[in-house]
């Protein structure tokens, strides 16, 4: 669907489920132009006031919607209370780069300025806890990958490798990460070397279960920050953390 042909859909769907919103973008794949033929229309629906923001599903003539729905607060508390503390910015990234399908307004400015400022704050600040804890998961994983038992047990773990990997390379060097299918489109976009070695070892890993480009790509990647853990590792529960 072309971003004309969207955007009409969209301008239905506001008249038809939203016409009391004071804001309605569109947002995802379509505005960015990478859209597939099974590709959602992500919108980002705002009024003045809400007694609690709700996320809707639905199709709109054979078209499968998704539909963020917040009032001013809400979003300001997603960007800075759930957005921002998970190092991956969803909402505030859709907010951001969403095309304006009502009327520009002053709401409109409002937020997306904050999810502009929110962007430009960068995901919170990783401390040695928060790297030596993710350089023990990727040591832990690929210690997995070094013998498995079946091309099944190490396609499941290779699952949790490739996020963990990247979440890493993201949140180490202080950069917002991604998560599923945008990992590949963000690493390629700010690092074009590493993507190429990160998709190349994934590649061969569960084309041809080889897992030494992953094995040396990980140990490359954790490298600066003191290469494998797992000697000495430890971690404390928090102290209410038990049943009274």
């Amino acid at each position: 669907m072309s971003l004309e042909k969207a955007l009409k859909t969209a301008s239905e769907i506001y008249a038809e489920h939203y016409a009391d919103a004071t804001v309605v973008l569109l947002a995802g794949s379509v505005v960015r132009g990478e859209a597939t033929q099974h590709s959602d229309l992500d919108l980002i629906i705002v009024y003045d006031l809400l007694d609690q923001a709700r996320r809707e599903s639905f199709f709109h003539d054979g078209w499968p919607v998704e539909a963020f729905i917040h009032d001013p607060k809400t979003l300001d508390y997603f960007f800075r209370k759930v957005d921002r503390p998970s190092g991956v910015p969803s909402l505030p990234d859709m907010v951001a780069d969403g095309v304006e399908v009502s009327q520009p307004n002053k709401t409109t400015t409002e937020i997306k300025t904050l999810a502009r400022t929110i962007l430009d704050e960068g995901p919170p600040v990783w401390t040695d806890v928060d790297r030596n804890n993710s350089r023990y998961a990727i040591t832990d994983l690929v210690d997995d990958i070094r013998s498995p038992r079946s091309v099944h047990e190490l396609h499941a773990t290779l699952m949790y490798l490739y996020p963990a990997m990247a979440n890493h390379y993201f949140r180490s060097r202080g950069i917002w990460a991604a998560k599923g299918k945008s990992i590949p489109r963000k690493l390629a976009a700010i690092a074009p070397e590493f993507a190429k070695r990160f998709s190349s070892a994934f590649d061969a890993a569960l084309t041809t279960a080889d897992t030494d480009q992953i094995i040396q790509l990980s140990a490359d990647l954790l490298e600066p920050d003191g290469g494998f853990h797992f000697d000495g590792n430890s971690r404390l529960a928090p102290k209410n953390w038990r049943s009274s």
